[in-house]
């Protein structure tokens, strides 16, 4: 019953954040991904959330980040690689 809970309220506090810039960086123990936004008139992109996790997990992410980027393309065609919104 305490998962069920637990669950729950994971749920109620997601929340989505759009981002257009990206910042990886690493160290010996880490990788550090931040995720923002940028548009064109601003000085500097505006970083919202960070996220920090083992090499191992990056890995794993960089894995199924790769199998959804194939099966959208399978579905939808390549993505262009210019801007993405020329």
């Amino acid at each position: 019953m305490a998962q069920n809970s637990a669950a729950n309220s994971f749920d109620e506090a997601r929340e989505g954040r759009y981002a257009n810039h990206f910042y990886i960086g690493h160290n010996a123990f880490e990788v550090i991904l931040q995720f923002g936004q940028f548009y064109e008139g601003n000085n500097q992109p505006v970083m919202h959330t960070s996220i920090v996790t083992s090499p191992a997990y990056a890995e794993r992410f960089l894995r199924l980040l790769s199998r959804a980027i194939a099966e959208y393309e399978s579905t939808f065609g390549a993505i262009s690689t210019g801007r993405p919104h020329e």
